[in-house]
């Protein structure tokens, strides 16, 4: 598939970076040419200097014969404007990033569909609904639903003393045999790695299970976790993640605080936020943090524009008694770090966008799709076709990629925990886990 993104910085390199390891035709337009040539140096792309709103550049990169049309600039209007001028050079499908919310109302003259954009997303706002759904559970480091809810991809912190804690993936399935759910991934210190029966799993890995979602409720007590509910949330940061995040914790009835050191933007947040408690000060001042009580929150989320400050504010709330701890992070290299420091979670506006947006790079059969982010993996929703190369084949005859694997198969709205012998059937619809470069070969056997 021929792709062109208009835009380098971390939305664009993030997405440059997962399409171009999945083996797609990858066109990246920037107008900052120390831009271009640092994607370009890095990756395996097409980099082009220019304006991905004017005509000519997107001629020179051969946007009328792409597939698929990006738009993930920082300005809205340049992502806008690109996106007419693809539609107009007839490029079939155009996602635009949209920070504006007057742009997502219905029926306006500047709306989606008078735009001719197939797909508006907002990273801030995406960010906000993964912090949401981490915050509504204690144990999750990732939590992502499939299958309309029937199936969750969980990732958790093993504790110490947890009852998978030094035990092999067989041993567990021999002792936990009324238990459904697959460990598809184990990190340890930064390494991860797809297990077998004979993996063991130890007190503080990071571990990834595909359960039904009647399992939910039981994998908290395996890794070691007691009974949690969501009443008060610290937000550190008055960022525009952080006021979306305030709107959703107000929709759950969950009291919210925001800390900023701006006193003009608290102004603004009192304004926009009449249930939210604005205070003016340094969310890294630890004073500050513990006058506030922050000790007694469920909830702490550091959500300033630096990521050095989101870790050390997450650090000093942790130290003060804060229940869970989320960190908005733009680098993906302090992600391991902040694991390191006690930091429960980390959330990234250009991985809840690239979430959003890759769905838009597979077949049409796939649904949804979910980049992780401590790992460079993903899981992949995928409704089976009536000409599909796997059909009724048991599992183990398929000889699938060591670094993937069926987590689970949906028919007629029952959830399977495949084993070998198990099949696939026109319609079921299933979840992929793979390691980016072997998701192509598993779909490839499954559209």
């Amino acid at each position: 598939m021929r792709i062109v993104i208009v835009g380098a910085g971390m939305v664009g390199f993030h997405l440059a970076e997962k399409l171009s390891q999945q083996g797609q035709d990858v066109i990246v337009i920037d107008s900052d040419g120390e831009k271009a040539e640092y994607i370009r140096d890095r990756l395996d792309v097409l980099a082009i200097e220019g304006n991905g709103a004017a005509v000519p550049v997107l001629e020179e990169a051969g946007v009328s014969r792409a597939d698929l049309f990006l738009a993930v600039t920082n300005l809205d209007e340049v992502n806008i404007i690109g996106c007419l001028a693809a539609d107009r050079l007839g490029v079939g499908r155009k996602v635009a990033r949209i920070s504006n919310p007057e742009f997502f109302i219905e029926k306006t003259v500047l709306s989606r569909d008078q735009l001719g954009i197939d797909l508006m997303i907002n990273p801030e706002r995406e960010c906000a609904w993964d912090t949401l759904q981490l915050l509504m559970s204690e144990y999750a480091t990732e939590l992502i639903r499939f299958v309309d809810g029937k199936v969750f991809l969980v990732g958790l912190r093993v504790q110490e003393g947890a009852p998978v804690a030094g035990r092999t993936i067989g041993e567990l399935a021999d002792r936990l045999r009324g238990r459904r759910y697959m460990t598809v991934a184990i990190n340890r210190d930064g390494d991860t790695h797809i297990p077998r029966a004979d993996s063991r799993i130890e007190a503080g890995d990071q571990i990834f299970l595909v359960a039904p979602a009647s399992e939910m409720q039981h994998l908290p007590k395996l890794a070691g976790y007691g009974p949690y509910e969501l009443r008060r949330v610290m937000i550190g940061g008055g960022s525009a993640e952080a006021v979306h995040l305030a709107e959703f914790l107000d929709d759950e009835g969950v009291a919210c605080t925001i800390i900023d050191r701006d006193r003009e933007r608290c102004v603004e947040l009192s304004a926009a936020l009449p249930h939210a408690l604005i205070l003016h000060g340094d969310t890294t001042d630890a004073e500050l943090l513990e006058m506030e009580g922050v000790g007694g929150t469920d909830g702490f989320v550091a959500y300033t524009n630096r990521d050095e400050t989101n870790m050390l504010a997450s650090l000093l709330a942790a130290r003060t008694g804060a229940r869970k701890i989320v960190s908005l992070l733009h680098r993906r290299q302090y992600v391991p770090v902040a694991s390191r420091l006690g930091i429960d979670a980390t959330v990234s506006p250009r991985l809840s966008a690239a979430n959003t947006i890759l769905r838009y790079v597979h077949k049409a059969n796939v649904s949804s799709v979910a980049a992780l982010t401590a790992v460079d993996a993903e899981a992949v929703e995928i409704t089976i076709g009536p000409r599909a190369t796997a059909l009724g084949r048991p599992l183990r005859d398929l000889k699938l990629p060591g670094r993937g694997v069926v987590a689970a198969i949906v028919r007629d709205g029952k959830v399977i925990m495949p084993r070998g012998d198990d099949s696939v059937q026109s319609g079921d619809r299933i979840v992929l886990f793979a390691e980016l470069d072997v998701m192509p070969k598993l779909e490839k056997l499954f559209a």
